[in-house]
């Protein structure tokens, strides 16, 4: 087993916490706060995957420039106003 030692304000803020009926005790604190770390590690590592795809596939097919996004942004949005009337 584990010890975990918190500082006075996490220990008052998990007392607190448990007397306001959220959490069942002090453990269930620190599991539930561990496990939204290794949420936000997750989606982290997800996000910096996403980002490296990103890269990759703009090295293989080509980058676009801001002027030819906005070309292309100008575009779609003639288009969808020509669309509504």
């Amino acid at each position: 087993m584990t010890t975990v030692t918190l500082t006075p304000e996490q220990e008052r803020f998990a007392a607190d916490a448990v007397a306001q009926g959220r959490f069942r005790d002090v453990d269930d604190v620190v599991r539930t706060g561990f496990a939204l770390l290794q949420q936000a590690e997750a989606e982290l590592a997800a996000f910096v995957r996403s980002l490296e795809e990103a890269e990759a596939e703009g090295e293989r097919e080509g980058f676009v420039t801001i002027e030819e996004l906005e070309r292309d942004m100008d575009a779609v949005l003639k288009a969808a106003a020509a669309r509504r009337v």
